[in-house]
């Protein structure tokens, strides 16, 4: 019997319309099931089109996405938003709603009974060390506050891939230290981990498998150490520099 992959891209196109060129030109990847996999590139690489477009914001021209065996288009939402979690850059939360009335929004938006809601919210809330503030405004928090609710709300329906875009970004340390020991606990349990980041030490110590994108392709796909032997690098910054150069891509 075949194994199934938790994501598997075949021939993806995509093109933004006010942008001339063909933007993903025939892209595919696998990645497996219960993967820590690791997508990096420079600004402008493709990266949060391709995540975008694996979590259904956006809507490719061509090609297919298929998140265990589940095809993304195909599909009825409920059916696929069960199987994946989005923790994106950009707060995905209620700042007038408390963090219990945020999970508790979410939890109905998932599909999950009253009960279920409530048990995965204390467990969450308790683990992100939330509880003293469980009640109070998420506009009043700080930053790293608010990425806890972000992830939370990302995880509370136990889904079978998470899909990561920037966690950790404006946090401290320990704020810091302390969702990477986390994620590391939910993959131990089964949960695939899909992460990019431009924090490429904190990637390091997070991911299993790497692909490495520029210019809308992937141009490296393989174990971190793999890489890093084949290119005669010593880590993932090094790698990530000699691959897409040291020019300047903020602009």
């Amino acid at each position: 019997m075949a194994v199934i992959p938790a994501i598997h891209i075949e021939n993806l196109h995509f093109h933004y319309e006010k942008e001339s060129g063909t933007f993903l030109n025939g892209l595919s990847l696998t990645i497996p099931e219960n993967d820590r996999f690791g997508l990096f590139g420079p600004n402008g690489a493709g990266k949060s089109t391709l995540m975008n477009l694996m979590t259904g914001i956006l809507k490719p021209e061509l090609g297919t996405i298929e998140l265990f065996g589940t095809d993304l288009q195909q599909n009825h939402k409920k059916a696929v938003k069960k199987i994946f979690g989005f923790v994106p850059q950009d707060f995905s939360f209620y700042n007038e709603l408390s963090p219990l009335e945020n999970l508790e929004f979410f939890g109905a938006w998932y599909g999950m009974s009253a009960k279920e809601t409530r048990m995965a919210s204390d467990e969450l809330l308790e683990v992100m060390n939330l509880t003293s503030v469980r009640n109070k405004s998420v506009g009043q928090f700080s930053g790293g506050m608010k990425r806890r609710v972000n992830l939370a709300i990302g995880v509370m329906h136990k889904p079978k891939i998470l899909f990561l875009d920037e966690p950790t970004v404006g946090v401290d340390v320990q704020t810091r230290h302390a969702i990477i020991e986390f994620l590391l606990e939910l993959n131990k349990k089964g949960m695939t981990l899909v992460y990019t980041s431009h924090q490429l030490s904190e990637a390091e110590s997070l991911c299993e498998n790497i692909a490495l994108m520029d210019e809308g392709k992937i141009i490296a796909q393989n174990k971190l150490s793999i890489l890093c032997e084949e290119y005669k690098e010593e880590g993932l910054e090094g790698l990530f520099l000699n691959l897409t150069g040291k020019a300047y891509r903020d602009m």
